[in-house]
């Protein structure tokens, strides 16, 4: 097809890891392969956990958003402090850098998994650990691995993203709303931090909005 007649828009994410980085590139070939997206996208993942080191190289003119994916990982104080360095640093950042420049969160709590797992089912349930998403990873895949980090090697990865679409995106969308739908409906507090909003319970997660947010740009919604 000629995507050389369309115009490309550009996003830029700092992620935690290579399967985050390896997600978004895929996401990018599906949307740039099909016929009905209005524009080809260049999706930008870094992988750096510092947001402030980040920001410290970004020219807000050529990149006036950035998207911070990252895990809130347990209520466990060590995770809990992780988490809200993060934040802190998402503040320093827009704060440092003005008025046009925005860094934005993306959170999934447990942990990136989740949002993968959304894409084949759904994931309601609470889990008490990070580990605890293998079965629903094998599950959703057909999959047997022996362990997380057997997962995320990269050719067993890659071979997960390939037996996803467009179509399983949406689905995820979809289910990750209904999740954090319901947390609204049944009144669940919401933590605050440094201006940010989040769930210290699982399932929750807001990855799903710049991805939405980027189908939507491209008439995919």
């Amino acid at each position: 097809m000629a995507t050389d007649r369309k115009e490309n828009r550009r996003y830029v994410f700092t992620v935690e890891g290579e399967t985050e980085q390896w997600y978004f590139g895929w996401l990018q070939e599906q949307i740039n392969a099909c016929d009905e997206s209005k524009y080809t996208v260049s999706l930008v993942p870094k992988v750096q956990q510092s947001p402030k080191k980040y920001a410290k190289t970004v020219n807000p003119i050529a990149t006036p958003k950035v998207t911070h994916i990252c895990d809130y990982e347990s209520n466990d104080e060590v995770h809990v402090t992780k988490f809200k360095n993060i934040l802190s640093e998402l503040k320093e950042a827009n704060s440092t850098i003005g008025r046009k420049f925005k860094y934005s969160l993306g959170y999934s709590n447990f942990t990136f998994e989740l949002w993968i797992v959304l894409h084949k089912q759904t994931c309601n349930g609470i889990l008490t650990n990070r580990t605890q998403y293998l079965s629903h990873i094998n599950r959703a895949f057909g999959e047997k691995f022996e362990n997380l980090d057997q997962y995320k090697h990269e050719d067993n990865f890659k071979r997960c993203l390939s037996k996803l679409s467009l179509d399983d995106v949406k689905t995820a969308i979809i289910r990750s709303k209904r999740i954090m739908e319901a947390k609204t409906s049944s009144g669940e507090y919401q933590d605050q931090y440094k201006g940010f909003q989040y769930y210290k319970e699982n399932p929750a997660l807001t990855i799903w909005e710049p991805v939405e947010a980027i189908l939507r740009e491209c008439e995919l919604l």
